[in-house]
């Protein structure tokens, strides 16, 4: 009876050939894999070409009509058919090794230290926050004013999880003129402008931005009551990581996410000073109807815990991949916890109206999140019904209507969503 050797070969390709049992046959198998491992690129190199036409036929179009529109788009694909990067217009030299800024991605990992600290049973997310950390004396948050926020009492880590605490947004919003704000510098502007106008290396810190908030009597409204989306419930979910584990927030997630998963590639930007990406990126442009400008510099700090993240392409394919196939240190249970809790939200997302769980987006691409921070704008999904994962950025904001409103970033992300989908398509998914 002739024995078999079984191999899985690169794209997928699974191939079965006999067992050599004489030199000349060794011989003849080396070349059969040869063979195939030659055919096998040849395929993959034709299916990378045929993804990247899909690519340019599409963002061509979208650029069209927009002068000076400057940019372009990349893709990272993880599949059970292979895996394939893909991009337009950010030059020969864009790679799945390229750096951008992260923006809101950056929340999952958040969400992750969060519910990996709860997996552990170092805290609990149904704990309010004034609450003390398990086994000791100490709160969740300090008992100082600037963490005396609006409704302090009432607030649990899980709706900072979900945006659902009413924390107002120092990063997104002015500050509104009250009682207590009615003679600061800053009010009627956005905070963190207002302090990169007198510093453009200011480095924010989680006790300054909660402060803002906590001093000026600040909040949307009662905790529980709705969602909105908040930058700053972020920043204080950072504070609480800190707390917990005795580590600054950026060694937390390098020591207990980034290390142990490979991510290497991945970075939290802090310092106020540290505004240029690491190498290889491409530059960001900022296009307002007729010029694009260069905004690739940009102070990080404020956005800590919620939106200062660096990564690639292939690190953050990677990262979705791993967290929601439980590979990333958090239990399939934990995993399932943050997607169960996925609610309505109410508000229309490029993909629809989407739901948010503990941490992530959930709509009809896949559970993930994305990010906008002028001028990335970035997605990270996963879907488990496919078994794909894939990262995918641009580094161009077409904010033509910003002046107004944000409809044409929106547009934008849509468009986003309409690339991955004709790639994903083309690869028979």
């Amino acid at each position: 009876m002739k024995k078999y050797f079984l191999f899985i070969l690169t794209a997928g390709v699974l191939c079965i050939l006999p067992q050599a049992t004489h030199a000349s046959d060794l011989n003849v198998l080396y070349q059969q894999i040869t063979q195939l491992q030659k055919t096998i690129q040849q395929l993959t190199t034709k299916r990378q070409a045929d993804l990247t036409r899909v690519m340019e036929k599409e963002w061509n179009t979208y650029k069209k009509n927009k002068p000076n529109f400057k940019g372009g788009l990349a893709m990272q694909v993880l599949s059970p058919k292979g895996d394939y990067f893909v991009s337009t217009g950010l030059g020969k030299e864009a790679s799945n090794a390229s750096h951008f800024r992260t923006a809101s991605v950056s929340k999952t990992f958040t969400a992750a230290a969060i519910m990996l600290l709860n997996q552990r049973g170092l805290l609990n997310i149904d704990d309010k926050i004034t609450d003390n950390i398990p086994g000791t004396g100490t709160p969740y948050l300090p008992n100082t004013p600037e963490y005396d926020v609006p409704n302090k009492g009432e607030i649990t880590i899980k709706m900072l999880l979900m945006h659902w605490a009413g924390v107002f947004d120092v990063s997104n919003n002015p500050i509104p003129d009250n009682q207590f704000s009615h003679e600061k510098p800053y009010v009627g502007q956005s905070y963190i402008s207002y302090m990169e106008k007198i510093d453009p290396q200011h480095t924010f810190t989680f006790d300054e931005l909660v402060g803002v908030v906590a001093r000026n009597k600040l909040s949307f409204f009662k905790p529980g009551l709705a969602y909105h989306y908040s930058d700053t419930g972020y920043s204080m979910l950072g504070k609480i990581i800190e707390r917990v584990s005795n580590k600054t927030y950026a060694n937390f997630i390098k020591d207990e996410l980034l290390a142990p998963n490979g991510l290497n590639d991945t970075v939290v930007v802090t310092d106020g000073a540290d505004q240029e990406m690491m190498d290889p990126h491409p530059k960001s442009y900022y296009w307002d109807g007729k010029e694009s400008f260069d905004v690739t510099l940009s102070n990080m700090s404020p956005h800590v815990a919620e939106g200062s993240m660096t990564t690639t392409a292939r690190d953050l394919a990677n990262w979705a991949n791993k967290l929601f196939t439980g590979q990333a240190g958090l239990s399939k249970e934990t995993i399932n916890q943050m997607i169960n809790a996925c609610t309505k939200t109410g508000v229309e997302g490029s993909a629809g109206d989407y739901e948010y769980g503990l941490g992530i987006l959930c709509t009809k691409l896949g559970y993930g999140h994305n990010g906008a921070h002028e001028a990335f704008l970035s997605n990270m999904i996963y879907n488990p019904k496919t078994g794909v994962a894939y990262a995918i950025y641009t580094n161009s904001w077409n904010c033509q209507s910003c002046s107004k409103n944000i409809d044409s970033l929106k547009d934008e992300l849509k468009e986003m969503d309409l690339v991955s989908n004709k790639v994903l398509k083309k690869l028979g998914y």
